[in-house]
């Protein structure tokens, strides 16, 4: 959800279609194989169905393993979501970076790749946090987190070999986008902290802005929030997401994808 209130915030008319893929989460847990065919089986079914304009895969996880079978199986564009390790190559100064994300992403060659393409003089340091997703995920619908919660992500990070030397750090997660506030708040020193989420919005302004057939203002179609599978905690989630312009949830079962 981190990538729509950025959308929000860039493109206050767009029409978002957002599917959470529920009945798998978290990606950060599952074989890459499944995942692959997963993704790719189940956005293809849903844009056939949807018609978006641009798909964006708002998932560091999922972009990381599935962009190039997504963006070969469809014709509109694919905007993806990857740990922001270039942009900290440019703006770190001790060249000495850290990446917090889920444990897969943190282990994936895809990060390596960018490690050595975009930021090879620098230091990468990273800690695959899985408790951040679900203290992420609480934030957004509302919970008070506690901040030992959090300063024990942080000092995993920052207690590795040469932590103390990170002047960067890159949000390698979507969903950390809702504890930003706090990560900034209980770093004991000041950091760039890199959120993508606003450069995956600008580049779908970019690519919208480049369609043939922008869509009419005057008639938004609904706006849909759409799950795999049924939230545990329904009313929460309506409540929260109400902010983001969804006025509900309904399921997406199409009969050709399976987990």
């Amino acid at each position: 959800m981190g990538v729509v209130q950025a959308l929000r915030d860039t493109l206050p008319n767009l029409t978002i279609d957002y599917l959470a893929d529920t009945a798998l989460f978290p990606y950060g847990e599952q074989p890459d194989d499944l995942l692959t065919h997963r993704i790719v089986t189940l956005l293809d079914a849903a844009c056939h169905e949807l018609r978006p304009d641009v798909l964006v895969i708002a998932c560091n996880t999922a972009s990381t393993i599935a962009l190039p079978a997504l963006r070969e199986r469809l014709s509109i564009p694919v905007v993806g979501c990857v740990p922001p390790i270039r942009w900290a190559g440019r703006v770190s100064t001790t060249r000495t970076v850290g990446l917090l994300s889920t444990a897969a992403t943190a282990r994936r060659p895809y990060v390596l790749d960018l490690h050595r393409q975009f930021a090879s003089d620098c230091r990468l340091i990273t800690h695959g946090a899985r408790g951040l997703a679900d203290l992420a995920e609480r934030a957004f619908l509302g919970d008070d987190i506690p901040d030992a919660d959090v300063e024990q992500e942080l000092a995993a990070l920052f207690s590795q070999p040469n932590g103390d030397e990170i002047d960067t750090v890159g949000l390698g997660c979507t969903h950390y986008t809702f504890l930003l506030p706090a990560f900034e708040r209980l770093a004991r020193r000041p950091l760039n902290w890199l959120d993508p989420a606003p450069a995956v919005a600008r580049q779908v302004r970019t690519v919208l802005e480049t369609a043939v057939s922008p869509p009419d203002p005057e008639m938004p179609p609904p706006q849909r929030l759409l799950m795999t599978s049924a939230p545990f905690n329904a009313p929460r989630l309506e409540q929260a997401v109400s902010r983001l312009g969804f006025s509900g949830w309904s399921l997406f079962r199409p009969v050709s994808v399976t987990a």
